[in-house]
C-alpha cells in the first residue's frame, strides 16, 4: 500500500505514522491512556482529587472516568477507602493493576506496528 502513494510523498520529508490506543464498549471509551495514567496516580496517590489535581483534570471529571470504568467493568477497578483520620481516598484494585499491565503490552505491539508500518513507508519512498 505504501508504494501506491510514494509519488505523493515530498522528497526528503520524514514522514512518521502516529496513532493512538484505547479499548471501546458499546462504542463508550473503556480504557486507554488517560484512564491509564488516572489509575496508576491513584495507585500513587491514593485519591481520585489529587490524582486529577497532578493530571491537570477537573475532579468531576476524573470522578466520571472512574465510574464509567467501574461500570464497565465486571467488578470496580477503583474502590473507596472508608474515612478515618486522614479521610477517606480511594484504591486500585488488582484487576485494575491487571489490566493496565495487559493495556502496556498492547500498546508495546501497538507501537512496534507503528514503527514497522512507518519503516514500510520509508523503504516505499
Amino acid at each position: 500500500m505504501a508504494a501506491s502513494i510514494r509519488h505523493l510523498l515530498k522528497e526528503g520529508s520524514q514522514y512518521v505514522i502516529r496513532g493512538t490506543l484505547w479499548i471501546e464498549v458499546e462504542n463508550e471509551r473503556f480504557f486507554g491512556p488517560g484512564r491509564v495514567e488516572l489509575l496508576q496516580r491513584i495507585d500513587e496517590t491514593g485519591s481520585i482529587r489529587h490524582a486529577a489535581a497532578d493530571m491537570g483534570m477537573s475532579y468531576k471529571k476524573a470522578w466520571d472516568m472512574v465510574a464509567a470504568v467501574n461500570k464497565q467493568a465486571i467488578q470496580p477497578l477503583v474502590v473507596p477507602k472508608v474515612g478515618g483520620e486522614k479521610g477517606g481516598g480511594s484504591v486500585i484494585t488488582a484487576e485494575a493493576r491487571e489490566l493496565i499491565a495487559w493495556h502496556a503490552q498492547l500498546r508495546e505491539r501497538f507501537l512496534a506496528f507503528l514503527e514497522k508500518e512507518t519503516n514500510n513507508l520509508k523503504e516505499n519512498k
